[in-house]
């Protein structure tokens, strides 16, 4: 049983998947290869590697022909993805199948019969609602892991996948997380409550623009809170030192501004904080794997009510405007009694099975899979 994992884009998705490789190895006559393509992610494989205390890997950078390289250099235009899944196809030809947390592996192998390659499994990388987690790509692979019954029945329902296709495993990033915890003390000099800025970068849903900095203003003027700015890092993940440095350089006192950090991906700000701000992100429901007061920002006045894509906006006040954003950060420790039993359930159902081993029982299913 051989096995390649793949992890093609930024590092943050390391955090998701890394672990079931771990647990694969394990298995008698089973044997894991580990892929990479962004330079950045040995670091980070590493870093999880020493935190599980495993033994080391060899791990392989993607081949990248001449295009995928200059548009690499390009940092502003990301990874050209499909160009790196084609020049290493051949080398993945020799696995019995390819894990990846990256639903854009659905363009591996095309126009191959299923015969004809490796079995692609995927688990996506977080448990949240957006559309792009629920696109027709689900029918191009093989088998999916979810973390729990939501993702399933969504996908079940728009026929992406069938009831013998899929298992729920919950999120492997929780157990992840939990071995990475920071223990170097407070993040701010004086205790104060302290609330949590996460956006996302998709056009059209962002609420960074509109946003970040009436809420700097905000926090400035009122010392009462501490405020952890964390964007999702794709959202500053191609930016130029300089710019990030500017927006580190925009911390205070009280305001902690992290541009791409262990802290933002590792889950030790949705740990630390008492409030959750965010728009569109995933990891809105790691934050709720504890539930806490949330307020969710919708500057573009999207009709949301009954869109599943923002179902999470269920689970705390959504408010369009920056000069509503400190009136309803004070106002949500009071009003959480009215959200709190919704988290419970939406957590439950995004997050799935929270007892020890989601790591194991997703290599369980992967191998009970290719035994079929």
């Amino acid at each position: 049983m051989n096995i390649a994992f793949l992890f093609i884009a930024e590092p943050y998705q390391c955090y998701h998947g890394l672990a079931v490789a771990f647990e694969l190895r394990r298995v008698p006559g089973a044997r894991v290869t580990i892929y990479y393509n962004d330079p950045e992610s040995v670091y980070h494989l590493e870093r999880i590697r020493r935190a599980y205390g495993e033994a080391p890997f060899d791990y392989i950078r993607m081949k990248r022909n001449l295009f995928a390289r200059v548009v690499e250099r390009i940092r502003i235009f990301g990874f050209a993805k499909g160009s790196i899944y084609r020049s290493n196809e051949p080398d993945l030809l020799a696995y019995d199948a390819i894990f990846t947390v990256e639903d854009t592996a659905f363009r591996l192998f095309e126009g191959r019969r299923a015969t004809e390659r490796p079995k692609k499994i995927y688990l996506p990388h977080g448990a949240g609602d957006g559309t792009v987690g629920f696109s027709s790509r689900l029918r191009m692979f093989d088998y999916v892991l979810v973390a729990g019954p939501k993702s399933a029945q969504r996908m079940l329902e728009l026929g992406h996948i069938r009831a013998d296709q899929y298992h729920e495993v919950g999120l492997v990033k929780l157990e992840t997380a939990d071995l990475l915890s920071h223990a170097s003390g407070p993040l701010f000099e004086t205790a104060r409550p302290t609330v949590l800025y996460n956006a996302h970068k998709t056009r059209g849903l962002e609420s960074w623009s509109t946003f970040i900095e009436p809420m700097l203003a905000d926090f400035a003027a009122h010392d009462a809170y501490n405020l952890i700015v964390a964007p999702h890092v794709k959202l500053f993940r191609r930016r130029s030192a300089r710019t990030k440095a500017y927006w580190q350089s925009r911390s205070t006192g009280n305001v902690l501004v992290d541009v791409g950090s262990d802290g933002s991906v590792d889950m030790s700000y949705t740990r630390a904080a008492d409030i959750y701000v965010g728009d569109i992100s995933s990891q809105v429901y790691e934050f709720l794997a504890e539930p806490r007061p949330c307020v969710f920002l919708n500057p573009h006045n999207i009709d949301w009510v009954d869109n599943p894509d923002f179902a999470h906006w269920h689970l705390g006040d959504v408010i369009s405007r920056p000069q509503d954003l400190m009136p309803a950060i004070e106002a949500a420790p009071a009003r959480h009694h009215l959200y709190r039993e919704r988290q419970e359930a939406r957590a439950a159902a995004s997050l799935g099975d929270r007892s020890p081993g989601a790591a194991a029982r997703a290599a369980q299913a992967i191998v009970a899979f290719l035994r079929r």
